[in-house]
């Protein structure tokens, strides 16, 4: 065999592993893409979503680590927030921010298009368009089977390295998100309670300004 066979045979041995590997990236982000989208369609098809969750910020650099619980409740693009000692409430046209401490209620006027952060609205579902997907770890908690999967944002100018998504395989709900950040920082959304379809008050999405008689309310244009 002379050497020009030698040569083109080891060429075409790197194209073959290296088509290999692109084949099975390929089916690893489609995998990927069709269990969210399953994620997607059974949060759609719930009246209602209640969540309690824990939530983690950490950054070993600049020393930082925060824990703290909270709970929101879902109903299509509405919700209700309790997090850190402030409520947020959205009525699908208005943003109230309640903060007891300061007896102050902001309120802001919503626009989608200027939103390009992961608000409660978005948090079952901002994962639809906008990133890479790829195939993770499937790992067992308590029982439970949680499969990852890992995106990577589209957009240069995102602040985020990546994000990983772990999904309950038996229930196709959203057990934990974390995000890792450029600059190191690291938050984690574990949810402790995922209850559909809840008696809620036909008020639990309505801000009734009765409820903060001495409240300064503060408006934004």
């Amino acid at each position: 065999m002379n050497k020009i066979n030698i040569k083109m045979k080891r060429i075409l041995s790197v194209v073959f592993v290296l088509f290999i590997g692109l084949s099975v990236h390929a089916q690893d982000a489609k995998k990927a893409k069709e269990l969210l989208d399953q994620v997607s369609a059974k949060v759609k098809s719930y009246e209602n979503i209640v969540i309690d969750f824990k939530y983690s910020l950490s950054n070993p650099k600049e020393k930082i680590n925060q824990e703290s619980n909270g709970n929101v409740a879902l109903k299509g693009n509405l919700y209700n927030l309790n997090f850190m000692g402030v409520t947020k409430i959205f009525d699908g046209k208005k943003i109230y921010t309640i903060v007891p401490e300061d007896e102050e209620i902001t309120v802001e006027d919503y626009n989608e298009s200027d939103d390009k952060s992961i608000t409660p609205n978005k948090m079952l579902t901002f994962f639809n368009s906008g990133y890479k997907y790829a195939w993770d770890i499937l790992q067992n908690v308590k029982g439970r089977k949680i499969q990852y999967v890992k995106l990577t944002p589209n957009s240069a100018k995102d602040t985020r390295k990546e994000i990983l998504i772990g999904i309950d395989t038996q229930t196709k709900h959203i057990y934990t998100v974390i995000e890792v950040g450029k600059n190191g920082t690291k938050t984690t959304l574990t949810v402790n309670s995922f209850k559909t379809n809840q008696p809620l008050s036909k008020n639990h999405f309505t801000f009734t300004k009765s409820k903060y008689p001495n409240y300064y309310i503060n408006k934004l244009d």
